[in-house]
C-alpha cells in the first residue's frame, strides 16, 4: 500500500470539520468515497468535499476496489456489523467511538479483524492532541511526584425539552447508553492512556432529571492497575458546566479540560505554570496521521481495538446495575 485510500461510512457531522477533511489532508491519505443512506445528503457531502464517488449502501463502498480502508462515522449500534463487513472484504478500520454498545461486540470485532489480517483503530484522538499530550508527559516525568488520585467533573445543563425528539445520544438502543457513554469514554480512555488499565471500578447511575431513557448522572470510583485510585461524577442536568481532569501527586498537580481548550495548569509547591497549547481545526487529524502511517508501515497508532475495548468494559461495568434494574 502506498496510499491509504479511504472510504467514510456515515458522513454526518462528526465528519464535517472533526475527522473528514483529516482524511484528506494528511499525508499518504486520499478520501475516495463517502456513503450515507441518504443519497442525495451524500451527493451533496462528495460535492462540498470533493469527494470522487458517493454511495447510499455501505456494502458497496465497501466493495469498491479503490478504497482500501474503511472509517466508520455512525452511531455506536451498527460499528459491530460495519466493522465485520469490512473485515470480510479484507479492508483496514478505523471505527468512532465508543467502540460498539458492549465488551462482546468490541471482542467480536478484534477477533474479525484478527482473523482477516487487517488492524482495527478507534477515533480516541485525544491520545494525539498536543494538550492532552502535555499533561500526560508532566505526570509520566514525575513532574508531580507519585501519581496518587485523579478527580474527574462533568457538569451540563439538561439541554433536552419536554417533548423533544430524542437525539441518539441519549437512546441506548443506539448510543449503548446515554451522554456519559458519548462524553465519558473520552475521559476514561485518556486516564487509560495516561495511567494505564483499570483495574477494578464502582459507580452508581441514576436518570435524575427524567428527561430520557438514558442515565443523567455517574458517579464512580475506580482502581487503576499501578495502584493510582481516581473519582469522577459526571452529570448532565446540573444548573452549570464543569469540565476538570485533575491528576494529583505526592509533590504537584496538573489539571485540564476535557472538551473546554483551557490551558494545561501545573502546580508543584511554590512553582506554577500555564501551558496554553491550541487544539488543531481538524481535532481528529494528528491520530489520522497516526492511523496513516502504520498502515504505510511508517509508525504506529496509539488507539486500537485492543485499548479501547478497556473503556467500553469500564462503562458497561458502572452502567450495569442501571441497566439491570431498569429490565425489572
Amino acid at each position: 500500500m502506498k496510499t491509504v485510500r479511504w472510504g467514510i461510512i456515515g458522513c454526518g457531522n462528526v465528519t464535517e470539520i472533526k475527522s473528514g477533511p483529516g482524511f484528506q489532508k494528511a499525508n499518504g491519505s486520499e478520501l475516495v468515497a463517502v456513503m450515507r443512506r441518504d443519497a442525495a445528503l451524500a451527493q451533496d457531502y462528495a460535492r462540498r468535499h470533493a469527494v470522487p464517488r458517493w454511495y447510499s449502501d455501505a456494502q458497496a463502498l465497501i466493495d469498491d476496489p479503490e478504497v482500501n480502508a474503511v472509517y466508520i462515522a455512525t452511531p455506536p449500534d451498527s460499528h459491530h456489523a460495519y466493522t465485520l463487513a469490512a473485515a470480510r472484504a479484507g479492508k483496514p478500520v478505523y471505527v468512532e467511538k465508543p467502540m460498539a454498545l458492549n465488551t462482546v461486540q468490541c471482542q467480536e470485532m478484534i477477533d474479525a479483524c484478527q482473523a482477516a489480517g487487517v488492524p482495527l483503530f478507534v477515533a480516541y484522538y485525544r491520545r494525539a492532541l498536543p494538550r492532552f499530550l502535555k499533561a500526560r508527559e508532566l505526570v509520566q516525568s514525575g513532574a508531580i511526584g507519585e501519581p496518587r488520585f485523579v478527580e474527574v467533573m462533568l457538569t451540563q445543563p439538561l439541554q433536552i425539552s419536554p417533548g423533544e425528539q430524542l437525539p441518539w445520544r441519549v437512546r441506548p438502543e443506539i448510543a449503548g447508553g446515554g451522554i456519559f457513554v458519548d462524553l465519558a469514554s473520552h475521559i476514561l480512555d485518556y486516564l487509560d492512556y495516561v495511567l494505564g488499565p483499570v483495574q477494578r471500578a464502582h459507580g452508581f447511575a441514576r436518570n435524575q432529571a427524567g428527561a430520557y431513557p438514558a442515565e443523567d448522572i455517574v458517579s464512580a470510583a475506580f482502581e487503576f492497575e499501578s495502584g493510582v485510585q481516581a473519582v469522577g461524577t459526571w452529570c448532565f442536568s446540573s444548573f452549570e458546566s464543569t469540565d476538570r481532569i485533575t491528576f494529583v501527586g505526592s509533590q504537584g498537580k496538573v489539571r485540564l479540560s476535557a472538551f473546554d481548550a483551557t490551558p494545561v495548569l501545573y502546580e508543584t509547591g511554590g512553582k506554577r505554570e500555564v501551558f496554553d497549547i491550541s487544539t488543531p481545526f481538524h481535532i481528529q487529524q494528528p491520530l489520522i496521521q497516526q492511523v496513516v502511517d502504520e498502515l504505510l508501515g511508517r509508525g504506529a497508532c496509539v488507539s486500537t481495538g485492543s485499548s479501547a475495548i478497556r473503556t467500553t468494559r469500564v462503562m458497561e461495568g458502572l452502567l450495569a446495575d442501571y441497566y439491570q434494574n431498569s429490565k425489572n
